[in-house]
């Protein structure tokens, strides 16, 4: 079964995803650990490739946020790119910036509705040297 051009970014399902990314967003400056555990897939095939570790299962998702520094969490979105497909999958892309850095970080979201609620199952941060 193909999905309909017609069910792209359908506006319902738009303003859940753009809702729950900016609870996550404020969950992450704000260093809210239950909440960014709880806003990711509970499951052992969700993963996590940050700027300096792989992260396979919610179990090594969780024991790094429970580990990673409280500070210098703050950041400037410039763009954001965000498609959902149908009612239940969306990507969420970002591009961001910190307060004192020229580097360009980039965080891409893969998010799932499960029985529990919209849910990260993939996700990807990195950063590009300045040019």
């Amino acid at each position: 079964m193909s999905l309909a051009l017609s069910a792209v970014n359908l506006p319902e399902v738009v303003a859940e995803v753009e809702a729950v990314f900016a609870q996550y967003e404020a969950a992450l400056v704000g260093n809210d650990v239950a909440m960014l555990d709880l806003l990711f897939w509970d499951h052992a095939a969700t993963l996590r490739y940050g700027a300096t570790e792989n992260l396979y299962g919610y179990a090594e998702i969780a024991a790094f946020r429970a580990q990673r520094p409280a500070q210098g969490l703050a950041r400037t979105l410039r763009r954001r790119s965000l498609t959902t497909f149908g009612h239940d999958f969306a990507v969420a892309n970002i591009e961001f910036v910190r307060d004192g850095s020229t580097r360009i970080g980039r965080q891409s979201q893969t998010w799932v509705r499960l029985a529990e609620g919209w849910r990260v199952v993939a996700a990807h941060v990195s950063w590009l040297d300045p040019l």
